[in-house]
């Protein structure tokens, strides 16, 4: 049963975030995607199928039957083609891809564990979607569109939960020794940059929806997600998008390299800002990643259509501040949107350049698997569009425990100990606002 309701006007919703969590939080849907883009919020929950895709096997569920087989070639062309298989019709697809989707086309699967998840997309039952005119609910029943309405109500009247100090300034994993061994193999020729990473474990359990909530309260992110799919729980305030295909084949990334802290006060802020643009290592880090999302992308586009536009523009993102660009172009005629996020995947500010040398880097130097860090939280609909968001500034949650995870770009000019703050100055946009279940 499909429902639509024109009731619950936009002035019962002055607070999209605040709605969203505790939609997730009611425990009524089972697992879901939440997806923030500019002005619109959608909450897509109760899967009536899906696509898993793991190192060694693919599953695709519809109409409570599951398919699995092995595969073969790249992950990207068997996502696109699991999912050209589903009667999706208007549906989207919903879901998360892993930073070890990158291996097959970069040549690094020996790094990568057989039981490694790859990618899980879910085709949702029920979407809930927040935007200027209101709220739209979908596939929903008339019990449940009372009971979403009243949920969103009560959500804008409720208190900012409080969070749990964190120590982020403990690092086990020798974050500083591990920089110096990359900067050494940039010296030697091996590669120009590389984005190495840091875990932070927590030492309880987390209320990932009530820390979306007041994070998202906090942040100023490009997009943000909260999502509960396949045993992961997460919740972010993605900085940049990794790809975007828009109805009319346009390709859109939107690389950030170069960081300073931000949130200290205008002066500080604004010396920081002038510090970030005159600092020549942060003005190489941002040259070389623009110039490899402008290739990446001319390799899928039409011949000169690939463009750059808001070059070094400075973007405050929570606790800190980047040096940002736009590149898009339009996509060739026989190329899909799985063909240009697979080729900007993973974003080249959170892996390396050149990319193969800087990935295989990662997989060395970085300690452990990343799984979702420097993946994508992504929509795709049936008609080819796609988003595809950078998760990084995020929470993380399974069976195991919780955690965070940061990252720096290390080039030639990199110091140990200042990566290290850099690392500090982007969990700052998380951990002050992670609340303990």
């Amino acid at each position: 049963m499909s429902t639509t309701d024109e009731r619950l006007r936009v002035e019962y919703v002055t607070d999209p975030a605040a709605a969203m969590s505790q939609l997730a939080a009611a425990d009524r849907f089972g697992e879901y995607v939440m997806y923030e883009r500019p002005g619109v919020w959608i909450f897509a929950a109760d899967p009536i199928g899906g696509v898993e895709l793991d190192a060694h096997e693919l599953r695709v569920a519809w109409g409570g039957q599951t398919t699995v087989s092995a595969w073969t070639g790249r992950p990207a062309a068997v996502l696109d083609r699991a999912l050209g298989m589903l009667p999706l019709g208007e549906r989207k697809a919903y879901g998360w891809i892993g930073f070890e989707f990158c291996a097959w086309a970069l040549d690094a699967t020996a790094h990568v564990d057989a039981r490694t998840t790859l990618a899980h997309l879910m085709i949702p039952r029920l979407e809930v979607v927040i935007d200027e005119s209101g709220v739209r609910i979908t596939g929903a029943s008339e019990r449940e569109v009372a009971d979403i309405r009243e949920i969103i109500a009560a959500s804008q009247l409720s208190p900012l939960p409080e969070p749990q100090p964190i120590d982020i300034r403990l690092d086990p994993t020798g974050y500083q020794d591990r920089v110096a061994t990359a900067v050494g193999e940039i010296r030697s020729g091996r590669y120009q940059k590389v984005i190495l990473s840091r875990k932070v474990e927590l030492p309880f359990l987390v209320d990932v929806p009530a820390t979306y909530r007041l994070g998202r309260t906090n942040n100023t992110p490009a997009r943000s997600f909260l999502l509960r799919l396949g045993g992961l729980e997460a919740a972010g305030f993605s900085p940049e998008l990794v790809a975007s295909v828009d109805d009319e084949r346009v390709v859109t990334t939107e690389p950030l390299a170069g960081t300073r802290a931000f949130g200290f006060g205008g002066t500080a802020d604004l010396a920081a800002r002038a510090d970030l643009l005159s600092d020549p290592k942060e003005i190489v880090e941002h040259a070389i990643s623009v110039q490899t999302s402008f290739a990446e992308i001319a390799a899928v586009a039409e011949p000169d259509t690939t463009a750059v536009s808001d070059f070094m523009a400075v973007r405050e993102r929570g606790s800190v501040q980047h040096l940002a660009s736009t590149v898009r172009g339009r996509l060739a005629a026989d190329r899909s949107s799985w063909d240009a996020l697979e080729v900007l995947f993973p974003s080249v500010t959170a892996s390396g350049i050149p990319k193969q040398a800087g990935v295989d880097s990662v997989f060395r130097n970085d300690g452990a698997a990343r799984g979702l860090y420097s993946g994508a939280v992504l929509q795709v609909s049936a008609s080819g569009s796609m988003e595809a968001t950078l998760v990084l500034r995020a929470v993380y949650q399974n069976s195991d425990g919780a955690w965070l995870r940061a990252g720096a770009g290390i080039v030639g000019q990199s110091r140990p100990e200042r990566e290290f703050e850099e690392t500090c100055e982007k969990l700052g946009s998380v951990a002050p606002y992670v609340v303990k279940a």
